[in-house]
């Protein structure tokens, strides 16, 4: 008949006992179920009594039936708890804590997708855009690849649609296409890399825009010249009707100056 699969029993993650450093944090990655034993050591303080209080905490809250007497062993205190990781909200932050004074942290998580995009994805209302996520050679090949869209505070996953969506999976890499582009389409996207124990999730921002978007500060420069042109037209206009006999008397001063200089001239050639 059909039987659960046990996960592995007790693989041991352990740190070097702390001697001079009363804080220390130590990385565990996961990536399937399975049965942890978490094991602390620490030198003490500089007044080494007998037994202290040790306990753990996951994610900063103490985890109930955690707490014991750890008894001063070789000179060092040591606390070992075995903890059952079978889903993703077993994953987080473990800290087991001597007497209040030295803390170490486990940090336990699945494979992480580490390359993160900065700047959005910009495209055109009516075209297509291709949205890729992958994942380090460095970390384990997932099982396989799913897409989400942010909705609100959550993540709606997108299947494959005719003439809408399209997803290719090539083993480290996904690649989602969206056709027929709206503005409405804009927001942000999740990639998730899909483990036993958890999904690796990163994220893409798209931008959808018209073409009209581009042309939005060269039309605003536009607008800008012929309304500083239209003041100039207006104010030269405006002065015009304030003087308008000003280029008639000019002519007629320049007439009169000729007559007058003509006769000054019919003088002197009398007199001669």
């Amino acid at each position: 008949g059909n039987h659960l699969e046990q996960p592995p029993k007790n693989p041991e993650v352990r740190v070097r006992p702390l001697r001079d450093v009363q804080l220390h944090t130590e990385e565990v990655e996961l990536l399937s179920p399975v049965e942890l034993a978490l094991e602390c050591t620490w030198t003490g303080s500089q007044t080494k009594l007998p037994n202290i209080t040790g306990f753990w905490r996951k994610d900063g809250e103490e985890i109930e039936s955690s707490r014991r007497t750890v008894q001063l062993e070789n000179e060092q205190y040591n606390l070992r708890q075995v903890f059952n990781i079978v889903s993703e909200e077993d994953l987080g932050t473990y800290s087991c804590v001597f007497g209040g004074e030295a803390t170490i942290d486990f940090v336990l998580a699945g494979p992480q997708i580490s390359e993160v995009r900065d700047k959005p994805i910009v495209s055109y209302v009516g075209d297509y855009v291709v949205m890729t996520c992958k994942m380090e050679e460095a970390n384990p090949m997932p099982s396989t690849w799913n897409w989400y869209r942010a909705n609100g505070t959550d993540k709606e996953q997108i299947f494959a649609e005719p003439q809408r969506y399209e997803i290719k999976n090539e083993e480290r890499k996904t690649k989602l296409l969206v056709h027929n582009l709206t503005e409405a389409d804009s927001g942000l996207y999740y990639c998730g890399a899909v483990y036993a124990i958890s999904t690796a999730m990163g994220h893409v921002e798209l931008k959808v825009i018209t073409f009209y978007e581009p042309l939005k500060p060269f039309i605003a420069i536009m607008v800008e010249v012929i309304v500083l042109v239209a003041a100039i037209l207006l104010y030269e206009r405006s002065q015009s009707k304030k003087n308008p006999t000003a280029g008639s008397q000019s002519s007629c001063l320049t007439q009169g100056e000729s007559n007058g200089s003509e006769g000054s001239s019919s003088t002197r050639q009398r007199k001669v």
